[in-house]
């Protein structure tokens, strides 16, 4: 398993360290936060886009197309309630060049392969632990 650390910082903004690398998160100014970074819901999405274009850069690689300017937008709707979920993501792959029909229906079967797709698709497990931390004095 690969080991991710999140730290509070104030209110509602935390550091999210990965490897070497720390991404800032918080809420937006509407939400109550001081809007330091993109809120986790919003990295989360972006997620998603970011290894849609990781894998469809290596499709186009890999077939010998143009991959320099790939682009990879999503939206996304929350429903509020009991729970509170993310109910509909829309990914738009774009690709630099005009693809074939073959090829765009291979890119679109390449990006449905990405982890976090298939992550969306078939949720995993989540266990959830509260360590035993010191009493505040």
């Amino acid at each position: 398993m690969d080991d991710i650390t999140v730290i509070h910082r104030m209110d509602d903004a935390f550091a999210v360290i990965i490897r070497d690398h720390v991404i800032h998160v918080d809420q937006p100014y509407s939400a109550g936060g001081m809007d330091a970074g993109p809120s986790p819901l919003e990295l989360f999405v972006a997620g998603l886009a970011a290894c849609a274009a990781h894998d469809g850069r290596r499709y186009l690689a890999a077939h010998g197309l143009p991959a320099e300017g790939l682009r990879a937008r999503v939206r996304f709707s929350v429903k509020a309630g009991s729970p509170e979920r993310v109910v509909r993501v829309d990914l738009v792959m774009e690709p630099p060049v005009r693809l074939s029909e073959r090829d765009a229906a291979e890119l679109q079967a390449a990006i449905r392969r990405c982890t976090v797709h298939n992550t969306f698709t078939e949720a995993p497990r989540i266990a959830v632990d509260v360590a035993a931390s010191e009493p505040v004095a």
